[in-house]
């Protein structure tokens, strides 16, 4: 079918989107709304002696101004935490929640200490002026190099060091006796910087309570209303699950920031409780920089060792991970256990250590962020390597690919624990490297130098590991019209899903595109989900849905053996229709079901493995030595993401990611003072997003390596892109200035960094 799998069908969500007719949390209103105001702490630690709003109660148009003394009074609870993983010691991390508003003390810049509710939100502003807060100031640790310091102020009283987990994984053991007998030993110390998620849609959310029923409903964007409610009800609010609606409308971007609940949504929920009136609440940019949740942050230490031949041995890495204030729902496995998993890359390395200690300091917390700590990785091992070929005089070409698991090898079990089960890595390294031959490099490299510039390549493979998602059901429900609905808990968030799940539906039903109905986003409308993350909603969610339609193909079969008088096991299915073996009756699938009155089928799968993207992205720049300035001039992405549902969308996730990716190595920087923990980056004047101009023309191209471990063959895209740009765009400028004897440039590359460290190799010794 020219609409199924493998075809590359316009997306369904476009044209209702691009007419203006998406509805976002914030297009929401509800009769009778009120609206919220968050206080938020000036203050990165300080202690709260008293807060007294009488005067905001007293303004006009005024209906609540709620507390931590009132929160504890109506007993709300605090936020979901990740217990993580155990320290080396076996012992348990400490990873304390946040509270749902603070009470006795504030730990970041931007905690809630009150809400106002009012009837406008000019009213709601004006009021939360004329609360006094009596704050007494704490010294703080704003940064991760200041909270780590020998004798830095304590966030946690038991949290000597201010450390919540001192982890490790990996066969130290061997790992040590690797690096004893190496030949070579390549370090390297790294900044992974700290950045922040800037969906196009800021965070809002809508809340109501019914006291009839005593059920309260949440709209807000999410991605996963069922994991939302779980955190909400449970943790914070104290409710049953059941008393709880989480619907998630339009939702204009996530990157794993949508993945679990937030503050504000409790607060909202209460207060809507506590006024008996709808709530809204809608964040600008400024607070959305200070309420949502960080990413990255790593300081690392990494070593390679190699043998005579330039066989890669053993990695050891030791990390500093920023946490923020307190422990978020990922904050202690993504820069451990995810972070590990990848630290082996695409290579074939026998032994590996990876030491993580995760570190309190007065910022707001940090979580997932696309890739979840395989990017880290994965930048981590890629510019060891890139250092590597250059401290031994080997092409970094050569170097990648003499080390490479190979196709052959497949299934292979990685050091890591991982076991990779298909892929050509070195296929796609030398796909990537025939976008640009040698003779090509040289007369670019004469060029710009000609014009002023420094010319540079930067190689980067990468191995996604994808599957944050284990499971999801599906349900689908054919009604005696033909219009098929399918309820999933994947969300999408601008993914493009109900186009995808049509196509999955096209192929296994013949039913065509537009006789989809996607329910996504409703908790009270679909059962169950796991919601969207990990790359999985195709490897994961796509099986469900096409299992769930082998069901209703079965469950036909009967109802069309009786319209064709045979025996139903004399009859096939094929493109939406019912055949005899032998001979030419048929009857189509709308038929069996008007004749039925419809059918209802489910399905739930449970992923037993994880699937592996992999690939090499090449990126070209030029830089100017006189300003600093880097230009992206070229950039060439040759992917394994397995068998490719839509072509155009796989493309597409591919961009998103590459613009992710280059913007965090080249321009973003989420800064915070290291003594107030004051974010010095709190707007888009201060926080540079890549623009248009900043990206070129993206050649992308994949190898269709079906994954074996799963029905579709499909391994997982929406993370691939970012994986491999980090380390693609610091090795291309370390290449362009390797004349200077630079070895490395923390990311972002800003064009002041770039020219302070030239100036600083220029400068006399």
């Amino acid at each position: 079918m020219e609409q199924g799998f493998g075809h590359s069908a316009p997306r369904l969500e476009d044209m209702r989107l691009l007419r203006g007719e998406g509805c976002f949390t914030a297009d929401l209103n509800a009769d009778g709304q009120a609206y919220m105001h968050v206080l938020r702490s000036p203050h990165g630690h300080a202690d709260i002696a008293a807060i007294d709003g009488t005067a905001a109660r007293a303004a006009a148009g005024v209906l609540a101004v709620l507390t931590g003394a009132d929160a504890r009074a109506d007993g709300l609870g605090a936020m979901a935490a990740d217990d993580g993983p155990a320290n080396r010691d076996g012992s348990p991390p400490l990873s304390p929640p946040q509270p749902v508003i603070a009470r006795h003390r504030v730990r970041y810049v931007g905690e809630p200490v009150a809400v106002v509710i009012a009837e406008s939100l000019a009213a709601a502003r004006d009021a939360a002026e004329l609360i006094e807060v009596d704050y007494a100031p704490l010294d703080a640790v704003g940064t991760l190099a200041a909270a780590a310091a020998t004798g830095a102020v304590r966030l946690w009283d038991d949290a000597p060091g201010n450390v919540a987990l001192d982890w490790q994984a990996g066969d130290r053991a061997a790992t040590d006796r690797a690096f004893a007998a190496a030949a070579h030993v390549i370090s390297l110390e790294l900044v992974d910087n700290r950045v922040m998620a800037m969906p196009l849609e800021p965070v809002a959310a809508l809340a109501a309570y019914d006291a009839a029923s005593g059920r309260y409903t949440l709209h807000a964007p999410t991605q996963g209303v069922h994991g939302v409610r779980r955190a909400l009800a449970g943790k914070a609010l104290g409710i049953s699950e059941g008393d709880l609606q989480v619907i998630t409308p339009d939702v204009g971007g996530a990157f794993g920031l949508r993945s679990t609940a937030i503050p504000e949504q409790a607060l909202l929920l209460w207060a809507a409780r506590r006024c008996g009136r709808p709530v809204k609440w809608v964040a600008e940019r400024g607070e959305a920089c200070l309420s949502d949740l960080a990413a990255r942050d790593h300081l690392t230490k990494a070593w390679l060792a190699l043998d005579g031949e330039g066989s890669m041995l053993a990695v050891r890495v030791e990390t500093l991970a920023n946490i923020g204030a307190y422990g978020s729902a990922g904050a202690l496995t993504i820069p451990t256990v995810g972070y590990a998993a990848a630290i082996t890359g695409c290579y074939d390395i026998a032994a590996f250590h990876v030491a993580t200690k995760a570190i309190f300091s007065n910022s707001m917390m940090t979580n997932a962020y696309r890739g979840a700590g395989r990017p880290e990785g994965i930048y981590v091992i890629e510019r060891l390597v890139d250092v590597a070929a250059a401290e031994l005089g080997i092409s970094a070409t050569d170097l990648r690919r003499r080390n490479m698991v190979s196709a052959a090898a497949m299934p292979y079990a990685t050091a890591t624990g991982e076991l990779y089960d298909s892929g050509n890595f070195a296929g796609c390294l030398d796909r990537a490297i025939e976008a640009i031959d040698e003779a090509r490099v040289a007369e670019r490299r004469r060029a710009a130098r000609d014009r002023g510039k420094r010319y540079g390549v930067g190689i980067a493979t990468y191995v996604k590991i994808n599957g944050g998602v284990p499971s999801e059901a599906a349900r689908l429900t054919l009604d005696k019209s033909g219009v098929l609905t399918l309820r999933i808990g994947s969300q999408d968030n601008g993914q493009g899903h109900r186009t995808a799940f049509a196509q999955l539906v096209a192929e296994t039903l013949g039913l065509p595109l537009d006789a989809v109905r996607l329910v996504q986003g409703d908790s009270d409308a679909v059962a169950s989900g796991s919601g969207t993350g990990g790359s999985s909603a195709i490897s994961v969610g796509g099986v469900a849905v096409v299992l769930a339609a082998a069901r209703i193909i079965e469950a036909g079969r009967p109802v069309a053996a009786m319209l064709l008088q045979c025996e139903a096991a004399d009859l096939t299915f094929a493109e939406d229709r019912y055949g005899l073996v032998h001979g030419d009756r048929s009857v189509s699938l709308g038929e069996a079901a008007e004749a039925a009155g419809g059918f209802d089928e489910s399905a739930d799968y449970v992923a037993d493995a994880k699937t592996f993207a992999n690939g090499c992205h090449l990126c070209e720049v030029e830089v100017d030595p006189e300003t600093g300035h880097v230009a992206i001039i070229g950039y060439t992405v040759a992917d394994d993401v397995g068998r490719l549902l839509n072509p155009m969308l796989a493309e597409g996730q591919v961009h998103g990611g590459l613009g992710q990716g280059i913007g965090q190595a080249l321009l973003e920087d989420c800064v915070l003072d290291p003594e107030s923990g004051q974010l010095l980056s709190g707007s888009l004047i201060d926080y540079c997003l890549p623009r248009a101009d900043d990206l070129p023309s993206f050649a992308v191209s994949f190898d269709e390596i079906p994954c074996t471990t799963n029905a579709l063959g499909v391994k997982g895209v929406g993370e691939a892109g970012v994986t491999g740009a980090l380390p693609a765009v610091v090795n291309a400028v370390v290449d362009a200035l390797s004349e200077y004897g630079l070895r490395h440039i923390d990311m972002p590359l800003t064009a002041e960094r770039v020219w302070w460290a030239i100036s600083a190799k220029n400068s006399p010794a």
